[in-house]
């Protein structure tokens, strides 16, 4: 369960499990950890404090175990986590023999056996995103000294799209979506968004959305051809996180609709360096960064536990059954996913440059 090569993270524990967190390996030695701005990281992604989050209250507190002295990195690989606190089991072990509909139960099961502890879903739970945040935020830090910055928000749940300024700074996207718990630099369509997944959770259903991701600051010519360019390493990290089931870059699906002639991004000469007029290639040509901001999306499912009866099969006597899910859960995933894939892109954007020399 990890993944990186100059830069590695390896993910630990499970949903219900004593802990969560990541095993860092890469980082130089020397490197002041903002260990207060790794916390606000993980502040964006648990629930406690949002009306809109699953009632499972998980005060996410950093612990760092090993890879720091005062603050500082000292070359060995960084251990941290944070507890499970707040553990419900019951509701999966009523359960049984039968797999939730949208959940890993089934091939979970049929793999593992009757062994995988799959209370919470287990190793597949969003849960796991804890360790994913965490090595994202420490990647950040090495970013921002080389003038690079990320910033994820809400482009749409549901049927609500998000009307987004083009033109905005990525600091002005992110001072708009903070405003929101539905992390939107939209006003507008946060209230619909607001309502939609109220609406939804009221009807014992569930919503998905898209997420978009940009990171500004990107020296040209970063990524590593062929395999490891600059999309496989972040659509490989991306489907990493549960719930994803889409990934696209710049334009993305909408261009194949375009003309070659629509899609190129004409060359300029802006300032003393090479810019493109248009950004349908997201900031990348080749698997190699342009210098352009790098625009990506992820769809996000509709969280898989819902409140209404719903067909499966009972495993041990393969008969048709009805299952109830019960538990805590969010009735739409999309705002709490923004921080998630926002570090996870970091932590993807930092390891290629360490990779190519782009970072010391």
């Amino acid at each position: 369960m990890g993944f990186g090569e100059r830069l590695r993270m390896t993910v630990f524990g499970s949903s219900h499990g004593p802990e969560v967190g990541v095993v860092v390996d890469g980082v130089p030695a020397g490197v002041i950890v903002d260990l207060p701005a790794v916390q606000r990281q993980l502040d964006r992604r648990r629930p406690v404090g949002r009306r809109l989050a699953t009632r499972r209250r998980e005060e996410d507190l950093l612990e760092v175990d090993s890879g720091l002295v005062d603050g500082i990195t000292d070359g060995g690989p960084l251990r941290a986590h944070v507890a499970n606190t707040d553990v419900r089991r019951a509701p999966y072990e009523r359960l049984g023999d039968v797999p939730r509909p949208g959940h890993a139960d089934f091939p979970a099961r049929v793999r593992y056996g009757p062994a995988a502890d799959l209370s919470g879903g287990g190793i597949f739970s969003g849960r796991m995103t804890v360790g994913l945040v965490i090595a994202g935020a420490i990647a950040r830090g090495l970013l921002a000294g080389a003038g690079v910055d990320v910033v994820g928000f809400t482009r749409s749940i549901g049927s609500v799209d998000a009307a987004v300024p083009e033109t905005a700074s990525l600091a002005e996207l992110r001072a708009l979506a903070a405003r929101h718990e539905v992390e939107t630099p939209d006003p507008v369509a946060a209230i619909r968004m607001d309502e939609a997944i109220q609406a939804a959770r009221r009807d014992g259903d569930s919503l998905g959305g898209v997420v978009e991701v940009r990171a500004d600051g990107l020296p040209v010519g970063m990524g590593e051809p062929f395999f490891d360019s600059v999309e496989s390493e972040i659509a490989h990290a991306f489907f990493s996180v549960p719930a994803v089931k889409g990934v696209e870059f710049g334009a993305g699906f909408a261009g194949a609709r375009m003309h070659g002639s629509e899609h190129n991004d004409p060359f300029l000469w802006v300032d003393g360096r090479v810019r493109t007029r248009t950004n349908h290639a997201g900031g990348i040509l080749g698997g190699l960064t342009t210098g352009m901001p790098l625009v990506v999306r992820a769809a996000v499912k509709p969280t898989s536990s819902i409140a209404r009866p719903q067909r499966s099969v009972d495993l041990a006597s393969h008969r048709e059954t009805t299952v109830i899910v019960t538990g805590r859960h969010d009735p739409c995933i999309v705002p709490r996913a923004v921080g998630v894939l926002e570090n996870v892109t970091a932590f993807v954007l930092a390891d290629l440059a360490l990779r190519g020399g782009f970072l010391p």
